[in-house]
């Protein structure tokens, strides 16, 4: 049975169209940059104030807990211009410092809608965590395998018998993995640090590991911050940027998931019309310069089909064998089952209807 609300005719904000259950009645328009600016860190959170209602004098009123993160930039535009707030919601804010992180808000029913990668959200509902995708916020290249300045290494299997950082349970973890395999190095063969993102570029810069799966922004800002270069790239072993939901949340309350998948349309079909209002926003909101910033925003593709389906399937489908050599999965028959319930497009089908 579809989780979709039932249509009702779409109401429009400039060139953009919008679902009108719960109408985002707020018009975009200049930068919200206000002392709502995220701190970066492992977690943060907050309840931002309700608006009296939105400009269409709709106001559906309730409360949903979502999360902002620094690798996800459509949050911080939902979150700095107020979208869900100024179209009548109460909306508390929690940070998610990865997609480790975003997956135990969700499995621990701490929030109702958080951001991860594909990879990852399809290894939570596998190992047993009832959530699905709800929308693509992007489709980034927001991973490589990073090397310091004037590092030695030089290629992939150079780096047999190197310690390498990563954040188990996320993309970059495995984009590592996926560049070991194909470069015939076994998982054996390198040792393998679990650090927070954060604290994996850290590590690399101090010198204590030899190479780091990298996540954007902290990639970027290592790069041009600390001489870091890109030891490995592949676009293709990039999972894309999931939007996801509790099962509970989503038959509960499908018209707060709905208003939040039409906040996501929003954002970015703001940012696409406003790049350079864009970037100033998400530099000052995630605390980045203004040339990191750009590097990230540079290597993030937001014009994509906003509903999950084919795409993401096709990605997630070639990961499942090595998801389950790895161990972060039972079977692969498990994994292709947790696959088939996953997405869930109803919801920007709406938006964009």
């Amino acid at each position: 049975m579809s989780l979709r609300p039932t249509p009702t005719r779409p109401a429009t904000i400039g060139s953009a169209t919008i679902g009108r259950r719960g109408v985002l009645g707020a018009v975009l328009g200049g930068l919200a940059l206000t002392a709502t600016g995220c701190v970066q860190g492992e977690s943060s959170s907050g309840t931002a104030p309700a608006a009296a209602a939105s400009s269409s004098g709709a106001s559906a009123g309730g409360t949903v807990r979502l999360d902002f993160a620094l690798y996800n930039p459509l949050s911080l535009v939902v979150k700095q211009q107020k979208i869900l707030e100024d179209a009548g919601l109460t909306v508390q804010w929690e940070q998610s410092a990865g997609s480790n992180k975003a997956n135990e808000f969700l499995r621990n029913a701490n929030l109702d809608v958080a951001s991860t990668a594909g990879s990852a959200v399809l290894q939570a509902r596998a190992n047993g965590s009832p959530v699905k995708s709800i929308a693509v916020y992007s489709q980034p290249e927001w991973t490589a395998l990073v090397v310091g300045k004037d590092s030695p290494v030089e290629d992939v299997p150079s780096l047999r018998g190197k310690k390498i950082a990563a954040t188990t349970g996320t993309d970059p973890y495995f984009f590592l993995q996926q560049a070991l395999a194909q470069a015939g190095v076994a998982a054996g063969d390198v040792e393998i640090l679990n650090l927070q993102h954060a604290d994996g570029r850290a590590a690399l810069e101090r010198g204590d590991v030899d190479a780091w799966a990298g996540l954007d922004p902290n990639m970027a800002g290592s790069q041009l911050q600390a001489g870091s270069t890109l030891l490995y790239r592949n676009v293709d072993f990039n999972t894309y940027g999931m939007l996801n939901a509790r099962e509970d949340f989503l038959e509960k309350s499908p018209e707060l998931a709905q208003q939040v998948v039409d906040a996501y349309a929003q954002a970015r079909t703001w940012a696409l019309a406003n790049s350079a209002d864009f970037a100033a926003l998400y530099a000052e909101a995630a605390q980045l310069s203004p040339e990191v910033a750009a590097l990230v925003l540079e290597r993030t593709r937001l014009d994509g089909d906003l509903a999950p389906g084919d795409a993401q399937r096709t990605v997630l489908t070639g990961i499942i064998p090595l998801m389950v050599q790895i161990g972060g999965a039972s079977s692969e028959d498990v994994v292709s089952k947790a696959l088939d319930g996953l997405l869930e497009p109803s919801f920007a089908d709406e938006a964009a209807a």
